[in-house]
């Protein structure tokens, strides 16, 4: 069960990272903090590459990382400015809807069908989703769904799982066509070159910033690293969904953190969202 305890870790990992971007590096623009977030796990990720086989590589492996990085900056930033402008514990629940949007990219670029398994696990997903605003429904039905258009980051974060459903489903490819490690340690290395290299031409972005806080910096690159190589690894154990399944357990990971850290409230029925939420991504990773 090795691929269990890695998804797992990738899981508190991710959810941590975030947690730290907000709560020590929040005063830094979206794009920004992406860049703290890629940029500082290099320390950490390129040594790895000197203990590691290098794998062969063909076109394939360039054309994903060539899809995939335009596609993963507009994702980090937008999941950063989400996680910025509005509490952890309602915009890190939606990226549950990633699995629901993987059934689409799966079937788009690796082959694979919907299930009747997949459309519950979906409800389940939207059922949740409206959970996180349930004591708004003694407004009327739909004041629920109200809440979350109203809310930037829920909004910004069902963006942002649109393309992780892509850039999922990208990354698999990639890592089939080279090695789990070694696609992980360039991908992110390449992205956080570029995003560095584009960082003048972004409004309000500078790259005197990134050394404000660098040892908070560093902390969120180390724990961003151990996402990095323990989700790379274990998607290459186990079928990609079971694996997204169970690191999408770090919704219920950033609402605690959004309870412990930021004392965010109405915490208990956001906990019960999030875990039906959780509840229809393993109906979806685990039998659809």
């Amino acid at each position: 069960m090795t691929w269990l305890v890695l998804s797992l870790a990738a899981a508190v990992s991710s959810a941590t990272a975030d947690a730290l971007l907000k709560w020590r590096l929040g005063y830094l623009s979206p794009y920004e903090m992406g860049a703290v977030r890629v940029g500082y796990a290099l320390p950490w990720l390129a040594p790895v590459l000197f203990f590691i086989p290098w794998p062969r590589v063909d076109h394939v492996f360039y054309a994903v990382i060539a899809c995939g990085l335009p596609l993963e900056i507009i994702g980090l930033t937008c999941a950063m400015k989400a996680i910025k402008v509005s509490p952890l514990s309602l915009t890190l629940p939606f990226l549950a809807f990633t699995p629901a949007f993987l059934i689409l990219s799966g079937w788009a670029i690796l082959g694979e069908r919907l299930s009747l398994q997949g459309v519950l696990g979906i409800a389940l997903i939207v059922a949740g989703s409206y959970t996180l605003h349930i004591s708004k429904a003694k407004n009327g039905l739909s004041a629920p769904l109200r809440a979350i258009a109203r809310e930037p980051g829920s909004r910004l974060m069902l963006l942002v799982s649109m393309i992780y459903a892509v850039t999922s489903a990208l990354g698999k490819v990639g890592v089939l066509h080279s090695s789990p490690a070694f696609f992980g340690i360039v991908y992110f290395s390449c992205l956080s070159v570029l995003m560095l290299l584009l960082m003048p031409l972004v409004p309000g972005a500078r790259v005197a910033s990134l050394v404000s806080k660098p040892l908070s910096g560093l902390a969120v690159g180390a724990v961003f690293g151990v996402m990095v190589l323990s989700h790379m690894t274990a998607i290459s154990l186990v079928q990609a969904a079971y694996m997204i399944a169970v690191k999408r357990t770090s919704l219920l990971f950033g609402v605690l953190y959004g309870a412990f850290l930021f004392r965010e409230e109405d915490i208990g029925e956001r906990l019960l969202g999030a875990a039906v939420m959780v509840c229809g991504v393993f109906v979806i990773g685990l039998w659809a």
